[in-house]
């Protein structure tokens, strides 16, 4: 891939969104030496909350894996904020993904797809990375997913 980060997703129609502000007493984004820590995003679009519920209840797989992929959008959006520039990502090191899920969910890995392919098509081999899938009981705000991240920064 020749063309930048900001093509791939302009190519896509993807405007990435204003960062979120965090919620609480923590920041949204650590940068420290060429590790660049993003905390847990969650699917909003156009500022609200997009995919509410729980896995394997009242949200299908797919609605899921939407989830995922906006909150990959806005974990761009919080890199982009930081960096000032997404062509200083090297790698994408990590994905923590979690899940509400309804106790007999279990296709965390597959809602998480929504994130991980997002992120190979928009950035690449920089995009390939390790990743959790991880089901949880609930989410702020009913959320349907959250993600975090850890970039490798130029």
């Amino acid at each position: 891939m020749t063309d930048s980060i900001e093509a791939r997703l302009a190519a896509r129609g993807i405007a990435l969104p204003a960062p979120a502000a965090p919620a609480a007493n923590y920041v949204s984004c650590v940068r420290f030496d060429s590790s660049l820590q993003i905390s847990g995003q969650l699917p909003t679009e156009n500022g609200k909350l997009a995919v509410a519920g729980k896995l394997g209840a009242s949200v299908s797989l797919e609605d899921g894996q939407r989830a995922a992929r906006l909150c990959a959008v806005n974990l761009l959006a919080q890199a982009k904020a930081t960096t000032g520039d997404l062509e200083t990502i090297l790698r994408l090191l990590k994905l923590s993904v979690f899940v509400a899920s309804d106790p007999s969910f279990t296709d965390q890995h597959k809602v998480a797809n929504g994130a991980s392919d997002f992120m190979v098509e928009i950035l690449g081999e920089k995009g390939r990375h390790a990743r959790s899938a991880i089901g949880v009981a609930s989410l702020p705000l009913d959320a349907a997913v959250e993600i975090e991240a850890v970039f490798e920064v130029a």
